[in-house]
């Protein structure tokens, strides 16, 4: 026999001479990705098209039908409204309203999603499942899509701020498995996004909130403009709800979710199988997971997120990467955006210990930690130690009494 290689579109054929076993073969091939992000307000007003024709992977016509999954919540406060708009367009939907919330995030709320999906006898080609709620909501739905039969399409309506800015333009799905936060998942990109914010005007502020403080994870390891802007509007339309009712606060609220959803798909789009490991969008992420599934249902994702930026803003300035001053500012805008920097599981240097760990089993073995470098610019670092733990901590502690940010206090701003 001939020893030799061959190639035929990506396929590698090694031949061999019968003294290493029979032949091998190698698949290489590459899946182009493609998604849409749409910003459209009011986008179930009847004479509103966005829905039907602002995709063009996904467009819906008249004699269509469409499995409808939507947080329970929203169908009470829009359900009419929108049952109203897919009369209008004579589409027919089977709305499945579906409670999602971080306590039940979780296997069997994918299982309802799927056994709803396989009672409409879903064409997976041509009727993209509908997803209208928050982070959550979209994220069972995608996970259950990314199941069912190998891969069905899907679109995202957030109704969250964290959904419009975060939850809802990345590719990862996931639902909760015993304390491990987002255990289950997969990659598993919308066909298309609509972003509304006119739904974030009946969310209590504290999801205002929970939302502002993915905003501010940009700022602090991106942009110094962005953190300029939280500062200088920050609390003025976390209060308008980013509606906009005047022209100033329209101007902010536009910049500041538009600059947030650029800054973040500019860092995921070349990276979005996570292939490198050291991502900037991972900041506040380190200690979170672990922080917010012991402390449920006390922490909302921001909140947990925002305090992992509170610590490791304190391990950034006694490593002399933040200023005091900057410090400062960033529990500043954090208490004028309503959220906490301290919370009582941080007392626990084992937890902390063990969330940092466990990021190292989920970063192949390294810290790939991103620690905040001045404001608006960040760098990685593998050698956090126990000790430099405790220390920021026990800095943290103190800025968080000084700003009044006791459990108790907390609890009664954000009830």
């Amino acid at each position: 026999m001939r020893s030799g290689t061959t190639f035929t579109q990506g396929l590698r054929h090694s031949v061999d001479d019968g003294r290493a076993g029979g032949p091998a073969w190698t698949v290489e091939a590459v899946r182009q990705v493609r998604y849409h992000v749409v910003s459209s307000d009011h986008l179930f007003a009847l004479d509103n098209t966005a829905l039907l024709d602002g995709c063009p992977d996904a467009p819906m016509r008249a004699g269509d039908r469409r499995l409808v999954v939507i947080d329970e919540n929203v169908d009470k406060l829009y359900g009419g409204r929108i049952r109203d708009y897919f009369t209008y367009h004579r589409v027919a939907v089977t709305m499945l309203p579906l409670r999602a919330d971080e306590p039940v995030k979780e296997w069997e709320s994918v299982l309802r999603v799927v056994d709803a999906m396989n009672d409409f006898g879903i064409d997976r080609r041509r009727e993209p499942v509908l997803a209208i709620g928050g982070g959550v909501l979209t994220d069972i739905v995608g996970f259950a899509a990314s199941l069912y039969r190998r891969g069905t399409p899907y679109i995202r309506i957030p109704t969250t701020l964290i959904g419009l800015v975060d939850a809802g333009v990345g590719v990862k799905t996931g639902v909760n498995y015993g304390l491990g936060k987002n255990r289950l998942g997969t990659y598993a990109p919308a066909t298309a996004t609509f972003l509304d914010r006119t739904f974030l005007r009946s969310l209590a502020p504290r999801h205002i909130s929970n939302g502002l403080a993915e905003i501010m994870k940009m700022a602090l390891i991106r942009s110094e403009e962005l953190f300029a802007l939280l500062e200088s509007w920050g609390a003025a339309v976390h209060a308008d709800r980013l509606q906009g009712s005047t022209g100033e606060l329209a101007a902010a609220s536009d910049a500041i979710v538009a600059e947030a959803i650029h800054l973040m798909l500019e860092e995921l789009q070349p990276n979005l199988w996570e292939s490198h490991l050291e991502r900037c969008v991972d900041y506040g992420h380190t200690f979170s997971p672990t922080v917010e599934m012991h402390a449920l249902p006390e922490l909302l994702h921001g909140e947990a997120v925002m305090i992992d930026m509170a610590l490791t803003t304190a391990l950034a300035t006694l490593r002399g990467d933040l200023s005091e001053e900057q410090a400062d500012r960033i529990y500043r805008v954090a208490t004028a955006l309503g959220l906490p920097v301290w919370n009582d599981v941080l007392a626990d240097p084992a937890l902390l210990e063990a969330a940092l760990l466990d990021t190292v089993r989920h970063r192949d073995g390294h810290q790939r930690l991103p620690l905040p470098v001045g404001i608006g610019r960040h760098h990685f670092v593998n050698d956090v130690t126990p000790a430099e733990l405790r220390a920021a901590t026990a800095l943290l502690r103190r800025k968080a009494a000084v700003a009044g940010h006791t459990p108790a206090g907390y609890a009664r701003v954000s009830a």
